[in-house]
């Protein structure tokens, strides 16, 4: 039998920032929640209770940001909306029936990714920002109560934005099948990238 080839998607280096930025994500996300309302309260004992999860909340949010930074710089031209994109978010019905054969080619990523990439983004940006506002005890004292309510207010609402993009990332790296692949070994099948990318596909095996 013929050995499959395989294509490099992701680098190691791109890899391990991923990942990190997972655990961040993870532990930012359990910590906050602990605070968001008092029947969650009960997540702070993971991190030795009430004081010590305000304390570390706030780094690891820093540390998410700071990750996904590093991505950013690496991925956003890949990210940019394009007419290819456009096109495929006219069919996107298709692709939810499973129809990927009747879906219009698309590059490294499609619409869907790219719009969670970006939701990613922003939601971090407004987290980052307004997390630095109320963080006590440095910060918090150079605003007034009412500017700070409000952002406590937008730091919930990104924060239910970014959970809710990084369902959607999850489940779609679920569902297509050979793309968790990607990200623990860095390589995908060329039958894959044709299905699922094939622009993509096209331009890592021009030349051969």
């Amino acid at each position: 039998m013929m050995a499959t080839k395989m294509l490099q998607r992701y680098q190691d280096a791109e890899r391990m920032n991923h990942w990190f930025m997972a655990l961040m994500f993870v532990f930012a996300g359990l910590s906050g929640l602990a605070f968001f309302h008092p029947s969650l309260f009960f997540l702070s004992h993971l991190f030795g209770g009430g004081a010590w999860a305000r304390i570390l909340h706030p780094f690891m949010g820093v540390l998410m940001v700071l990750s996904f930074l590093g991505l950013f710089t690496k991925l956003w031209r890949d990210n940019v909306i394009n007419d290819a994109d456009r096109e495929w978010k006219k069919h996107a019905g298709r692709m939810l029936k499973g129809d990927k054969e009747g879906m219009p080619p698309v590059g490294k990523y499609n619409y869907g990714q790219k719009m969670v990439f970006w939701a990613m983004a922003v939601s971090l940006v407004l987290l980052l920002i307004t997390g630095f506002m109320f963080w006590r005890p440095w910060f918090a004292p150079l605003f007034p109560i009412p500017v700070l309510r409000i952002a406590v207010l937008v730091h919930s609402v990104s924060a239910v934005v970014l959970i809710a993009a990084t369902i959607m990332h999850v489940y779609a790296a679920i569902w297509v099948k050979g793309t968790v692949r990607a990200m623990t070994r860095g390589t995908v099948s060329e039958g894959w990238a044709k299905l699922n990318h094939p622009l993509w596909h096209e331009e890592m095996t021009k030349g051969r």
